[in-house]
């Protein structure tokens, strides 16, 4: 029960509310009109998403060589049948004006000795068009964005707080198809606070941490997408979740990824005993897309019985290596690997979640007045498999999309409705926090080996069972103790982690990113998976 001696609730109102603050959420934040009230809100430090650590670059037409034609081609051939055109096209053609909007933002990309912007080139592209900072793009990008936010008196930017569910005209008994903001955990007292606005944007990230190896941070537990679903939201491509065929394998190297721009730079997988691998798999060899890539590094390391392969670029000029790719060294060097004189080894591991929230041009969704930009967002860039580098350029591009509706609109939308406090008077505190982590871990464990990089039906079926159990057990949880983190983080996976087995099961062939040995060809008729609540109701807790 709640003590008498706990604070009064808070509650704030704006006239929007972004949970997240990662590229995609700073960007809707900074391109909105100065006398908007926005709040931007971040589980821990303002810049600590998944931003922060993307080192590749971010892909877009900036040389004369190449074309929006060539980016597009290049996407759709990524994305196995299943990118959506008219998306890809919106995104490409928006892309030189983003990254205009960051250099004059201060971000300052890699130049060559020329004073031109140095271009990168990845898998999937046929050009150079991956403009960098670097190897910790996504640094440069995070910290530049968020000085540019904090020196906004309009934006509030908010850390410690972690979001519960979203408010919406259905949950307060009153017409209509509106969300009107959200519950928020303040992390430092442990109380829900009300938040309203006339606008909210979910920029919350991936859910790669359904996985037990991942390069994502802790934060990337679906939030998002788990509170879009319970609201009313459609979801869409749930199956294909990306997986980086290289990150670090070190016993101490947490989630470190190794950027493709190592392979695309001419960095070669091995086998342990020194061969390479990659022209029997694709005759783009260590350029191929990261799928191919994936289940090449997946196939070879239980061929061979191996924790893991290597990936080595030693050959280089130890110049052109720390030049390059300084933070990469640095990183191996400090585990004892001397990446100029031997080669880093890697597993692959979850990366991207290519599906998420259906959202439109505009990055608008199912409800009224909620948005969606950056990886928790369906636009059909994506399609069944992500070229790389093309995500950071879909945060910026449909960031700026976001705030340019809102600024048509706003005049329009009234203030939000009033909304209860956040009730605790019927809960109580945990005295079993031990179920949370050993469910984590269960829910974690059976995704990767049920629901990884190579599937059967069988294996998701077990999955499915696996995860109703934990569903169901969560679900009691939730509604007897006080929310904590962990909680909302677990509830929200166990959500996350349904809607993937069940577009999985739901997908009967191989295509793209989702591979399954009972159907390894593909279908004739192409289509997205698309899962809507009313019919999946079981699904949240």
């Amino acid at each position: 029960m709640a003590c008498d001696n706990d604070p009064m609730p808070q509650s704030f109102e704006y006239d929007v509310l972004i949970i997240g603050s990662g590229a995609a959420g700073l960007t809707v934040a900074l391109n909105l009109p100065e006398h908007l009230k926005v709040c931007v809100v971040s589980k821990a430090q303002i810049s600590s998403g998944a931003t922060l650590w993307a080192q590749g670059g971010i892909a877009a037409v900036l040389d004369d060589q190449d074309s929006t034609e060539n980016h597009i081609s290049d996407t759709l051939n990524a994305g196995a049948g299943l990118c959506h055109e008219d998306a890809v096209r919106f995104t490409v053609e928006h892309g030189r004006e983003s990254i205009n909007w960051l250099i004059d933002s201060g971000v300052d990309f890699t130049r060559d000795q020329d004073a031109h912007y140095h271009l990168t080139r990845e898998g999937g592209h046929s050009h150079r068009r991956i403009i960098h900072a670097a190897d910790a793009t996504g640094h440069a990008v995070s910290t530049t964005l968020t000085s540019q936010a904090e020196a906004r008196p309009n934006i509030e930017l908010m850390s410690g707080r972690v979001a519960v569910d979203l408010i919406t005209n259905r949950k307060l008994s009153l017409p209509g198809n509106r969300c009107v903001g959200a519950y928020i955990l303040n992390l430092e007292d442990n109380h829900v606070e009300l938040f309203r606005a006339r606008f909210t944007v979910i920029a919350t990230g991936g859910a790669s941490k359904a996985y037990r190896y991942t390069t994502n941070p802790d934060g990337a537990s679906g939030d998002g997408i788990a509170m879009a679903w319970r609201a009313g939201c459609r979801v869409a491509n749930m199956e294909f979740n990306q997986f980086h065929p290289t990150c670090l394998y070190h016993p101490h190297a947490k989630s470190f990824l190794i950027t493709e721009a190592v392979r695309g730079e001419g960095g070669l997988l091995k086998l342990p005993d020194g061969s390479r691998f990659m022209d029997r798999f694709d005759e783009r060899g260590e350029l191929a897309p990261r799928d191919i890539v994936a289940r090449a590094i997946d196939h070879e390391m239980k061929r061979l019985g191996a924790d893991h392969l290597y990936l080595d670029i030693s050959h280089k000029p130890a110049d052109f290596i720390k030049h390059h790719f300084p933070t990469i060294y640095e990183k191996c060097l400090g585990f004892g690997i001397d990446i100029t004189r031997e080669p880093i080894p890697v597993v692959p591991a979850a990366h991207y979640t290519c599906g998420g929230i259906m959202s439109d041009e505009r990055a608008r969704t199912d409800v009224n007045q909620l948005y969606v930009v950056g990886e928790a967002a369906f636009t059909g860039l994506h399609g069944a498999n992500r070229m790389a580098s093309n995500s950071l350029l879909e945060c910026l591009v449909y960031g700026r999309a976001a705030a340019a509706d809102i600024a048509r609109r706003e005049a329009d939308i009234p203030p939000p409705p009033e909304a209860p406090d956040w009730d605790e008077s019927q809960v109580r505190d945990s005295d079993e926090d031990v179920v949370i982590s050993h469910n984590w871990d269960e829910l974690r464990h059976f995704m990767w080996d049920y629901v990884g990089i190579v599937r059967t039906t069988k294996r998701l079926q077990r999955a499915k069972h696996r995860v109703d159990l934990l569903s169901a057990e969560i679900g009691e949880f939730y509604s007897n103790y006080r929310v904590t983190n962990d909680l909302l983080e677990l509830r929200n996976l166990v959500t996350v982690s349904d809607l993937i087995i069940c577009s999985a099961l739901q997908r009967r062939e191989s295509r793209g990113l989702h591979y399954t040995l009972d159907y390894p060809g593909l279908i004739n008729e192409v289509r997205d998976t698309v899962l809507v609540p009313t019919t999946y109701r079981t699904l949240a807790p």
